[in-house]
């Protein structure tokens, strides 16, 4: 698919076409935080290849980017645990400038491991882990030889400690986490700017399939937004003002401190507790 550029939208700045390119590849861009991200980056001038199971989503948000912002977008139908689907998204992608990967594809679970289904738990560490791993390793590569790139990761609150009620989940985030923050420091002196997005409860589809139920949320607007404001400035964005502040709440606390308050959080969020 493609669009003519609208003369309303300011094109990329010269600076970030120097550092990410006029490509953005975004997975798990057929609703929620993926979705926000699109919008977020066609704003800034950027042309999107979309990702995701859903193809009749993915098209419907490419014609409304195309018609909304002017922006050129591709659409790519993978399902990240299938094997090959990170080589045909590099195939597809390899002769586009792209210079940013964000990395919005995954799922979670909650309520107690050992009644939870065992292939839905493997489907979510090839997700969440597996596959942002292998997509990490392929564009940083291809970024490290432009000379530059950026790559954001999703990381969570629930990241920082172990979580009674998502323990499952809770791995995958902190498996994140911390490959976020070592590449981080590896990848940055090559001009690659990573960064890890830890929010907290969110208004997207996910509670639904965790089988949790969300009070206060944040839109995912509002991670898209500041998380484009803190790539290239911080290791580690916490976006809103309920993750922000159990941050600096639970920093005061020893580790197995966090451990049981944000199990009681999670126990008194899940349906299946």
């Amino acid at each position: 698919m493609s669009g003519a550029l609208n003369a309303s939208r300011q094109p990329i700045s010269p600076k970030a076409l120097k550092q990410y390119g006029s490509w953005a590849v975004v997975t798990g861009a057929s609703d929620g935080i993926g979705k926000a991200f699109a919008h977020e980056l066609c704003k800034r001038g950027f042309n999107i290849v979309l990702v995701a199971r859903r193809e009749p989503l993915l098209m419907q948000l490419a014609l409304e980017l195309e018609k909304q912002y002017g922006r050129l977008v591709s659409v790519v139908k993978a399902d990240l645990v299938e094997p090959g689907a990170t080589e045909h998204l590099l195939q597809v992608t390899q002769d586009l400038d792209v210079g940013l990967l964000v990395s919005a594809a995954g799922f979670g679970t909650s309520g107690h491991f050992i009644a939870s289904d065992l292939r839905n738990e493997k489907d979510m560490l090839a997700v969440n882990c597996t596959s942002s791993m292998s997509l990490s390793w392929h564009f940083a590569r291809r970024f490290v030889a432009r000379g530059g790139g950026g790559i954001v990761l999703f990381s969570s609150v629930v990241a920082f400690q172990g979580n009674a009620h998502s323990a499952h989940y809770a791995a995958t985030k902190a498996y994140i986490q911390s490959l976020a923050e070592g590449l981080h420091l590896e990848l940055k002196p090559k001009g690659v700017q990573v960064l890890a997005c830890a929010p907290g409860p969110v208004h997207t589809g996910f509670a639904a399939r965790a089988g949790m139920q969300m009070g206060k949320a944040l839109q995912p607007e509002v991670i898209a937004q500041q998380s484009m404001a803190a790539l290239g400035k911080q290791i580690t964005v916490r976006p809103g003002w309920l993750s922000k502040l159990l941050g600096w709440s639970l920093s005061t606390l020893p580790r197995w401190g966090r451990l049981q308050l944000m199990s009681q959080i999670m126990k008194g969020m899940s349906k299946n507790a």
